[in-house]
């Protein structure tokens, strides 16, 4: 998994402790977590095509949730980020090198590796699907409760 999924967790839980009709820039939002500007927009804009952040546009333009924290589930995040294909592709070796001259019956059943990697990959996916935005918005606010504070400060939001 790449770094854009970790950043745009973490842009998320920013604009949801902003919660407000204000959007948050580009700028802001890379200089806050010193990332680079030009990458990190084009994880914002993977974000706003997948319907989690909107995009206003113009000089006071920036980034808002486009629905509510507890409706923003980890895997919409990942899927955003990464796409919807599958984390493991079976390219079937098992018919090359020492399995090229078995019979093609030995292959009628789905590859024990293949099967395993399908049934991790989706409990994988049903536990990010499980958990928002706001389940991490409440744990982040339990272990560290003086984040929400900061991350309103350093978007101009500090009353």
């Amino acid at each position: 998994m790449n770094q854009g999924v970790e950043w745009a967790v973490h842009v998320l839980l920013s604009l949801a402790w902003v919660d407000d009709d204000r959007p948050v820039s580009t700028a802001a939002l890379a200089t806050s977590y010193d990332l680079p500007q030009a990458y990190l927009h084009k994880q914002l804009q993977a974000l706003a095509r997948a319907g989690l952040v909107e995009s206003i546009p113009g000089a006071r333009g920036g980034f808002l949730l486009a629905r509510p924290a507890d409706k923003i589930t980890l895997m919409d995040v990942v899927t955003a980020i990464e796409g919807p294909e599958p984390a493991f592709t079976c390219t079937e070796i098992r018919r090359r090198g020492m399995g090229e001259d078995a019979p093609k019956s030995a292959f009628r059943r789905t590859c024990a590796v293949h099967g395993a990697m399908q049934r991790a990959e989706l409990q994988w996916r049903q536990s990010l699907a499980a958990q928002t935005i706001a389940d991490v918005k409440a744990e982040a606010d339990a272990h560290a409760p003086s984040a929400a504070r900061i991350a309103r400060r350093a978007y101009g939001r500090e009353g």
